[in-house]
């Protein structure tokens, strides 16, 4: 079975039931395979990037294999409005939906899902430019405030991996959800002087485990999401948080994705 998030934000869980851990997010438009059911649970597989979660069964819209592999084999399509309403053409309901959000077969301001039409007439990105870094930047800027939430991916919540794929989704770049998995992606350097605005900065725990990542800028500042997206101070021990006056992040590695 397939399936796409046709609802703004749907949470996805570490187990079938909803007391369990949310460890992401779909936004509207993702799809996903089904692989496997469990009473009002569906066990998925997130196409942008192979996440494993389970989602409740009535928060999401099946759909034909072919529909899955047309959606999945054109040039992505995302929101570039932070929150902006999409209209339901076949019944005239109106669904809120945030940046980020894909526009499956999108065209002339209607996105078509089988049988059904929505018509968006927000910003766009679709002409991405991969290797300019500068986007990401901006992208990241956009988010300066957004509260942290664990497994969140909009302005509303958000964790710090969350964050940086969001940022890299809205300028062509798919990274992988959690942080570790993004450590993974890349070219390694060497040294903090070696690194760029815009590539990636990765932190460990007591146990060697990478538990955050952030986007760096320039002047020795990052911008990640702790509490909320900020800008702190970096250098090679890690983050320096601006408000307590004390290193918050160990600093691990440093990658380069662009």
């Amino acid at each position: 079975m397939y399936g796409i998030c046709n609802l703004s934000i749907v949470p996805c869980r570490r187990e079938p039931s909803d007391k369990s851990e949310m460890v992401t997010q779909l936004l509207f438009g993702d799809t996903f395979q089904v692989t496997e059911t469990q009473g009002n649970w569906c066990h998925i597989k997130i196409s942008y990037d192979d996440y494993d979660c389970w989602i409740d069964k009535k928060q999401f819209l099946p759909i034909q294999q072919h529909t899955f592999d047309i959606i999945n084999s054109t040039d992505l399509i995302c929101s570039n409005e932070f929150v902006q309403l999409i209209n339901h053409k076949n019944t005239n309901h109106q669904l809120p939906i945030v940046i980020g959000s894909s526009l499956p077969n999108y065209d002339a301001g209607e996105c078509t899902i089988e049988n059904q039409t929505y018509i968006f007439d927000g910003d766009i990105i679709k002409d991405y430019l991969p290797n300019e870094k500068n986007g990401i930047i901006e992208s990241a800027y956009q988010f300066l405030n957004s509260p942290y939430l664990w497994g969140g991916k909009s302005p509303f919540g958000i964790d710090c991996s969350g964050f940086t794929q969001l940022v890299y989704k809205l300028n062509g770049i798919r990274l992988k959800r959690d942080a570790y998995q993004q450590a993974e992606q890349g070219e390694i350097l060497s040294f903090v002087e070696e690194a760029e605005p815009g590539d990636l900065a990765f932190f460990d725990n007591e146990e060697g485990r990478i538990v955050h990542v952030g986007i760096v800028l320039e002047n020795n500042k990052i911008i990640h999401a702790s509490g909320k997206v900020r800008i702190d101070g970096f250098d090679h021990h890690g983050i320096f948080n601006n408000d307590k006056k004390d290193y918050s992040h160990q600093l691990r590695l440093l990658k380069r994705i662009v």
